[in-house]
């Protein structure tokens, strides 16, 4: 019998006389529109019948012919972990209905005892201490992920902090060693200015400038970074012919490779013509990684430079069988300030790849690595291809 109902049961009870009392006490006058009974004798059946219908709670004989005492729990709490479930036991069973509690179920009826009231009261409590429970666990979640959240928050923020500290030292080493040779250079030229001859006081004033230079190149370096940490780094698309771009910058570093008597290779490969690029960001990507390739090379060394065209992306790639990159110092190359162990006195900020993958990241491409020491390297750069 169905009629209008709030709380729906599922009875699993193979005794079909005690299952007839219970739906009896159920539809009394004064419950029978609140409750809805639907009775199985198996717990086979009540898994099916759990796939099919909602219920609000169900009342769990502990003993049924396809199971056998708490072997019934984990099923039905595995089916629908959100229903309550009140145990039916005999009188000699009430050890295992409390176990059966702890292990999930959320009350117990010794079956002899039972009442009308003492049915629906049970009933009603299992609903609201599983409700409460549900409700508990939700809370409980959510106070998980913040924890989780604010922990990360806490953990990035102490690497933040520490990375700054970081930053601020060798920052501040780099820019001491440029001032150390204007302070050397402007004290030898103010307190031995007559006893110094006219090519000293040219190569002194050439030391001044060039570590004026460098200290200029560091802190527009450092002030690319930020722009680029503050997400302030843009990409600004316009039309480039982008073969003729990468031949000019070949030759802007040639005079860099002639000094070391050096070969360059440029070559180009499939439909490039004219596209949509960010000449800014192409230059800061491809002239660190070309000026790196050189001055990481041996003298009499060779550096080729390629770029191929595809449908959607364009690939470009310079290679060189310089010193090497150990493999332990790969991965935080493009880390700011940080350089290979093997450069020796070779000179340089450790700001170049940095920005050159923050320029890369905006153009909205990757950068990729392949060294090894003694060998040489090479820089992959694919970045997407926006024709006109």
């Amino acid at each position: 019998m169905v009629v209008s109902y709030s709380v729906k049961i599922l009875l699993i009870e193979d005794n079909l006389p005690y299952a007839r009392l219970l739906e009896e006490f159920i539809m009394q006058e004064d419950h029978s529109q609140e409750f809805t009974l639907v009775h199985v004798k198996r717990l086979g059946e009540a898994l099916q019948e759990l796939t099919q219908r909602n219920y609000n709670v169900i009342l769990l004989d502990l003993t049924l012919p396809d199971s056998e005492g708490l072997l019934s729990l984990p099923p039905l709490i595995g089916q629908a972990p959100s229903i309550p479930i009140v145990v039916l036991t005999n009188t000699n069973d009430e050890q295992l209905a409390i176990e059966a509690v702890r292990q999930g179920a959320q009350d117990y009826l010794i079956k002899r005892q039972v009442n009308p009231d003492m049915l629906v009261r049970s009933l009603r409590y299992a609903i609201e201490r599983k409700q409460l429970l549900e409700s508990l666990r939700t809370v409980n979640e959510t106070l998980q992920i913040r924890v989780e959240e604010r922990t990360a928050e806490l953990v990035k923020a102490n690497e933040v902090s520490q990375f700054k500290s970081e930053f601020v030292s060798m920052l501040s080493h780099d820019i001491r060693n440029p001032l150390n040779i204007i302070l050397l250079a402007t004290g030898l030229l103010q307190n031995y200015d007559e006893k110094l001859t006219k090519e000293k006081k040219l190569n002194h004033l050439q030391m001044i400038r060039s570590a004026i230079k460098n200290m200029a190149q560091l802190l527009d370096e450092v002030s690319f970074i930020g722009e680029a940490d503050s997400a302030k780094l843009g990409c600004e698309l316009l039309s480039l012919d982008l073969e003729a771009f990468c031949h000019q910058l070949v030759e802007e570093v040639r005079l860099m490779a002639d000094e070391k008597d050096m070969t360059l290779v440029f070559a180009s490969f499939g439909q490039l013509g004219e596209a949509l690029w960010d000449k800014s960001l192409l230059r800061h990507i491809l002239s660190n990684l070309l000026t790196n390739a050189i001055k990481y090379s041996l003298s009499g060394g060779i550096v080729r430079f390629e770029i191929i065209g595809q449908e959607k992306t364009v690939i470009f790639r310079i290679q060189d069988w310089g010193i090497g990159i150990p493999q332990k110092d790969q991965k935080r190359l493009f880390q700011p300030f940080q350089r290979a162990e093997n450069v020796g006195r070779i000179p340089g900020t450790g700001m170049g790849l940095a920005i050159a993958k923050k320029c890369v990241e905006a153009h909205g491409g990757e950068i990729l690595v392949n060294s090894q020491v003694g060998v040489g390297t090479t820089f992959t750069v694919t970045l997407p291809l926006i024709r006109i």
